[in-house]
C-alpha cells in the first residue's frame, strides 16, 4: 500500500507491506468504508507469482464493488500495486478482460464486473 501526499509543507511518500493476516485485520476495519480485496482473495493468491497475486486481487476489488468508475478503480489499484504505473497496468488489463465490461460514463469510463 502506498500513501502519498503532504502534511503541511512536508511531502509524504510511504510504502507499507502487509502479510495476508495483516490485510485481513485491516480489511475488517475498512470493509464497510471502501471495496477492498478480501483477506481470502489475498491469501488464496499468496503463493502465486507476484504479478498473478496482484491480478487476482485487482479482479477481486472490482468483483466486490460490482462497478466502479475509472478514477475510483485506479485509486484502489494504485494502493494495491504500490505505484501509479503498476495501477495503470492493472487497469488496462481489466479493461481488456472478458470478465469486465467498460461503458462510457458522463465524466469517466465505468467498469462493470461480469464474472
Amino acid at each position: 500500500m502506498r500513501i502519498r501526499g503532504h502534511i503541511g509543507d512536508w511531502p509524504v511518500d510511504l510504502t507499507l507491506e502487509l502479510d495476508p493476516g495483516e490485510w485481513a485485520h485491516l480489511g475488517g476495519h475498512l470493509a464497510t468504508v471502501v471495496p477492498v480485496a478480501t483477506a481470502a482473495a489475498v491469501a488464496s493468491v499468496a503463493n502465486a507469482r507476484p504479478d498473478d497475486a496482484l491480478w487476482q486481487a485487482a479482479r477481486e476489488v472490482l468483483r466486490n464493488a460490482g462497478q466502479l468508475n475509472g478514477p475510483e478503480l485506479l485509486e484502489h489499484l494504485e494502493g494495491l500495486a504500490g505505484s501509479t504505473a503498476a495501477g495503470k497496468r492493472l487497469l488496462v488489463r481489466l479493461r481488456h478482460s472478458a470478465e469486465v465490461k467498460v461503458e462510457s460514463g458522463a465524466d469517466a469510463p465505468v467498469y462493470h464486473w461480469l464474472g
